[in-house]
């Protein structure tokens, strides 16, 4: 017998003013930042103040917002409608602070949009949590700079801090969030743990081990054991290198003292009743195996899952006309060589209608595993989104 997943309601979820985060994951190229944008836009003329934060280096979120350029700032996006259907008369191109957007008591709702820029939002911990010539001195650290642009783990820790300051500074009731492709859409929920294993590591350790001695006795001590790691390090990295890395390491306690802090303040803020997991994915095998692993993970994790959103799903009008007999159909024209375009049509149609079928088995391989997961669908569109016309009907779709 075949089960039937319940479905998954998006308005629901976007009119829960309790709803304060929804994060989108799944694996790439399934259409999570479509889904996050359509998300947003349809939150904000539903009356709610509302950011989208993606992580995803694509220009696509930008293009279909109107948008020259997101970058790490929060920009408005114009041409949103309130719920009575007019649209937004804000000129402005950055996010107003301090007030709340609407609710869907039908006031006017606000839709930001930006892109986490990782190394400027790594700069600006480091701004403001050291002395300007102390930061000067990381800043330019080559160290530094190579952890801050190309350090694995770096993008999604940043993801971490960024989410945290748009819940801190409270300048909008709902922050949607596009994560990376793949499973490292989910590399976010270990930042800390990684973060704190590089902090306590040996190498590190030792590094700082002089700065934390605490008398003459064991300075001196512990100098001549550095003295023997520092020798041997020299020869494999280098004198500059060294220096450059004890120099960046001797300011780890001062600037980074935080950030483990934060990144768990906000993994707790990801488990909470606020926050809802919207996993996208496409009715394929590797996608929909992809969406049963971020389900056992956010389980695992105790995060809460809103549900699954089955993106580019295909259907036929004739839907009455199986396959099977749409090709016998077909043969039977081909035989007579009669209306060669019909049966080129009947023979598409079949094809579509067995390609459906596949979607909707390994739809049905998700829900035996998953009988309890909301799905939500999104038929396959005839071209991409690129304007907010485009992201509104996508929008209309989810909730339908």
């Amino acid at each position: 017998m075949t089960k039937t997943a319940p479905a998954l309601d998006i308005d629901a979820i976007l009119d829960d003013e309790n709803t304060r985060i929804i994060v989108c994951c799944g694996s790439g190229g399934v259409g999570k930042t479509t889904t996050a944008a359509a998300l947003g836009l349809r939150a904000a003329e539903r009356g709610r103040s509302v950011v989208v934060l993606t992580v995803d280096p694509a220009k696509r979120l930008a293009q279909a917002m109107g948008l020259t350029e997101l970058d790490n700032i929060p920009r408005l996006v114009k041409g949103v409608r309130s719920p009575d259907g007019a649209k937004s008369g804000h000129d402005g191109s950055q996010a107003s602070t301090g007030s709340r957007g609407g609710s869907p008591d039908g006031s006017r709702g606000e839709l930001h949009a930006m892109m986490l820029d990782m190394k400027r939002t790594f700069d600006e911990i480091i701004e403001a949590h050291a002395d300007p010539e102390r930061a000067r001195q990381i800043l330019t650290n080559p160290f530094y700079q190579s952890l801050s642009s190309s350090f694995s783990g770096t993008q999604e820790y940043m993801a971490m801090e960024k989410l945290g300051q748009l819940r801190r500074s409270g300048d909008w009731d709902l922050i949607i969030v596009d994560t990376p492709p793949s499973r490292s859409a989910l590399d976010f929920l270990d930042a800390p743990e990684r973060l704190g294993r590089f902090l306590d590591g040996r190498l590190i350790r030792i590094l700082m081990a002089p700065a934390k001695a605490g008398g003459r006795s064991a300075f001196k001590l512990l100098n001549a054991g550095f003295g023997i790691v520092a020798g041997a390090l020299t020869k494999v990295l280098g004198a500059q290198v060294l220096k450059d890395l004890q120099m960046f390491v001797s300011a780890l306690d001062a600037v980074f003292g935080g950030f483990r802090q934060r990144a768990e303040q906000t993994y707790k803020l990801l488990q909470a009743p606020g926050t809802a997991f919207v996993i996208v994915a496409t009715p394929e095998r590797d996608a929909i195996r992809e969406a049963s692993y971020f389900v056992e993970r956010l389980a695992e994790e105790r995060m809460p899952l809103a549900g699954l959103v089955i993106n580019r799903m295909h259907r036929s009008p004739a839907a009455a006309l199986s396959a099977a007999r749409s090709t016998a159909a077909a043969e039977d024209l081909e035989s007579r060589g009669e209306h060669d375009l019909a049966a080129a049509v009947l023979r598409l149609h079949a094809g579509r209608m067995q390609l459906a079928a596949r979607e909707q088995r390994e739809q049905e391989h998700f829900t035996s595993a998953h009988p309890t997961v909301p799905i939500a669908h999104v038929p396959a569109m005839a071209e991409d989104v690129h304007d907010l016309d485009g992201l509104r009907e996508i929008g209309e779709l989810l909730a339908s």
